[in-house]
């Protein structure tokens, strides 16, 4: 694991728990399910440029799918 790797994954890591705290909060499954996507993916993912795409992705989701 790289510096850079570990560094991403705690980014991302906060920023999905605020997410999925905020899908808890306010009931909504979209945002709580990226939270937990991007909780997750640094453990599925081993290579840095992956990593940053996928949580570019998954950020990006709740502001694309309304439900």
């Amino acid at each position: 694991m790289s510096e850079a790797q570990l560094v991403w994954g705690v980014v991302f890591g906060a920023i999905g728990f605020a997410f999925s705290l905020y899908g808890t909060r306010q009931k909504a499954v979209i945002p709580f399910l990226a939270g937990l996507g991007l909780m997750g993916v640094p453990y599925l993912i081993a290579n840095v440029y992956a990593l940053v795409a996928a949580g570019v992705v998954l950020m990006a989701l709740p502001y694309f799918v309304r439900l």
